[in-house]
């Protein structure tokens, strides 16, 4: 694997990182940058623990690579809104989302991306719009954060 020097904008900061382009943009964040709130999960974009915001909107990093994210403003959870804490931030402490908290970051920035498309989501577009996993099964509390967030 050839590294070549890639930029990347993440939470308002530019990086530049000597990687291979098609590393995935999840293992950069974690490994090179020390952003460790995005997780591993299935490397598969099918779990959405790795979910992270690239150019405003929810991206799976395990497959994305470095390459393609690039140029674009990526926003991890430790970049959402540090002080004051984001809405979705909030309205996941006060509904007690969180159980093993595991997917909770991936979730929190695909519930900021469906808030920022959709100010007052129904049952039925939180359901469609949310397709993260979440082993625990906290989704009736994901849901109950989401209208709170949206009540803010």
């Amino acid at each position: 694997m050839a590294t070549q020097a890639v930029t990347l904008t993440v939470n308002g900061t530019k990086h530049t990182v000597n990687v291979d382009p098609s590393t995935p943009l999840l293992w950069v964040l974690r490994d090179a940058l020390g952003l460790t709130g995005t997780k591993y999960g299935c490397g598969i974009e099918a779990c959405g623990a790795c979910t992270v915001l690239v150019g405003g909107g929810a991206e799976k990093s395990c497959e994305m690579s470095v390459q393609d994210a690039s140029g674009q403003n990526i926003t991890t959870i430790e970049g959402l809104a540090a002080t004051p804490m984001h809405k979705v931030q909030l309205a996941w402490i006060a509904e007690q989302v969180p159980q093993c908290g595991y997917c909770q970051s991936g979730m929190i920035l695909k519930a900021v991306e469906l808030l920022q498309q959709t100010k007052t989501p129904t049952d039925a577009q939180i359901s469609a719009a949310m397709s993260n996993l979440c082993v625990c099964g906290t989704y009736q509390r994901v849901r109950a954060a989401i209208h709170r967030a949206a009540a803010m």
